[in-house]
Parts: structure tokens; C-alpha cells; sequence
């Protein structure tokens, strides 16, 4: 079997399938595909009024795709309560690939010139699959969500998708959904173009030429042709991840698009007139 790489994760999304582990330093991806799937509906996002109150205030500095890499190693990072994580070194460098070919971004909070909380997800069509979040400080994570939320509508995103309900999520409006359902709404969103800098950074760095690499072009059946029909834990990848080049590496860590250049309260704005 051949390496399984960026191009066919991206067919496992579009099937509605995702990738995990079971710890950091086990190599083995597993790709699961849940019985029921959590997901955010866009046009009923709620923003509980006091991070409401702090996300107006802009105490971080927001920005999107300058270090996709300490995002996703912020988030592998054990801490209280959790000591293992689901984001071995196969997925870190299949997202890697992914952030290189424009279709992995990170919605960052800075303060002070340090990086203290942010999440990352994939992006494929009008579809957004939150990955993971970390924060350093109050409500870091939740401001990025809340921002993350108001890029995904003004850029005619139709899904956010958690992958699992949790009752941190509840507070944003989160559901849980049939897998039938969600792959219903999967297929339409997939086939909605969605425009992840339609505010913001243009992303000109480290996604230029997404388009062209991976564009919008249809999806062959590959690795995750069974996830349709299974469901839970659908297999272990046996014939190895392809990783990303040292150097590709090294280019992603920092660098990949900018300063967000939008405020709290137009996110608020935005997310208030999609209800």
C-alpha cells in the first residue's frame, strides 16, 4: 500500500472521515468515522455575553496562518488533565502538508508578541473541520473560535464541523447530528466554494498556489472509500504516512499570512447578522 498522504486525507474529509491517534509517540492513524458528529451551525453560533464583552475589547492580537506550526504543537502539548494527545508525528505532518497546500489554517491570539492560544482545522470547500485548540491565557481559544466563526460566514462557509460534542462547545450553539445527516450536509457544503480570507490576511504565503495544486476537482475513492458504509474506528493506515520535507518544514512554521486586520466587534457584527 501506497504512503497515505495530504491528497488522501483530504478525500477522507471529503467523505466524512477524520484522523486519530492514541497517543502522541504512537505512530499508528486511525480514521474514524462516528455514529454521531458534532457540529457548530454557522447561522445560530452563540457568543456568551461575557466573552462577548471580551472579544469587543480585542486583548489579543488576532492572526491567521503565521504559525500553523506552533499552533499544532501547542495543541499535541500535554497538560493539566491531559496527559496524552490524539495528534501523533504522522498527523502533525500530514497537516503540515496540508497548511503548505492551502488547505490547513490557523486563527491565532497574540498578546505581547507571544503566542498564547489558537486553534487550526482544515478547510475544504464551504466545509471548516476544527482540529484542536489550546490557551495560555483567559479565554484565548475562545476568542479565536468566536473570530474563526465570523471569518467562516463572511466567507460562505455552510459547516463547522467539531467532530465530537462537548459540553465546552454546548456554550457556542454546538450540536450533535446523525452520521446520515452529516454527511448530507457535508456533500452540500463541500460543493459550496468557501473563502477563508474573504476578511483579514490574504494568506499569501505559505498557501500560495493551493488552488492550483489541489483546486476543485473531483474527489477519486481512495483509502476511505469503506468509511461511507462503517462506522466508528473505520481502519489503522497500514502502508505508512508521507511526511513533508525538512525544509517544507521549516517554512511553515512561521510566516504563512499575517495580522487578521479585523476587530472583535466585527466579528460580533457578523456573526449577529447571520442568526
Amino acid at each position: 500500500m501506497a504512503a497515505f498522504d495530504a491528497r488522501d486525507l483530504l478525500d477522507c474529509y471529503a467523505r466524512g472521515v477524520f484522523p486519530m491517534a492514541d497517543a502522541r509517540e504512537d505512530a499508528r492513524v486511525f480514521l474514524i468515522d462516528p455514529e454521531r458528529r458534532g457540529v457548530i451551525p454557522l447561522d445560530a453560533f452563540h457568543v456568551p455575553r461575557r466573552l462577548a464583552r471580551t472579544v469587543r475589547g480585542d486583548p489579543f492580537e488576532i492572526r491567521v496562518d503565521t504559525a500553523f506550526h506552533a499552533v499544532i504543537l501547542a495543541c499535541a502539548a500535554s497538560g493539566p488533565g491531559r496527559t496524552e494527545t490524539w495528534i501523533n508525528r504522522p498527523i502533525e505532518a500530514l497537516y503540515l502538508d496540508l497548511h503548505r497546500l492551502g488547505r490547513a489554517h490557523s486563527v491565532e491570539c497574540w498578546q505581547d508578541g507571544v503566542l498564547v492560544g489558537g486553534l487550526y482545522g482544515v478547510s475544504l470547500g464551504g466545509a471548516f473541520f476544527g482540529e484542536s485548540m489550546f490557551s495560555r491565557r483567559r479565554d484565548a481559544s475562545k476568542v479565536a473560535l468566536v473570530h474563526l466563526a465570523g471569518r467562516l460566514i463572511a466567507g460562505g462557509y455552510r459547516l463547522l464541523d467539531t467532530q465530537f460534542l462537548t459540553e465546552h462547545l454546548t456554550q457556542f450553539g454546538a450540536v450533535e447530528i446523525p452520521r446520515a445527516d452529516y454527511h448530507a450536509r457535508l456533500r452540500a457544503a463541500v460543493a459550496t466554494p468557501g473563502d477563508f480570507y474573504a476578511i483579514g490576511s490574504d494568506g499569501s504565503g505559505g498557501a500560495a498556489g493551493a488552488g492550483a495544486v489541489l483546486g476543485g476537482g473531483a474527489w477519486s475513492a481512495g483509502p476511505c472509500a469503506a468509511g461511507e458504509e462503517g462506522g466508528g474506528r473505520v481502519s489503522a493506515l497500514t502502508g505508512g504516512v508521507a511526511g513533508v520535507s525538512a525544509s517544507a518544514g521549516a517554512a511553515l512554521g512561521d510566516g504563512g499570512g499575517g495580522a487578521a486586520a479585523t476587530t472583535g466587534a466585527l466579528v460580533l457584527q457578523l456573526i449577529a447578522q447571520a442568526s
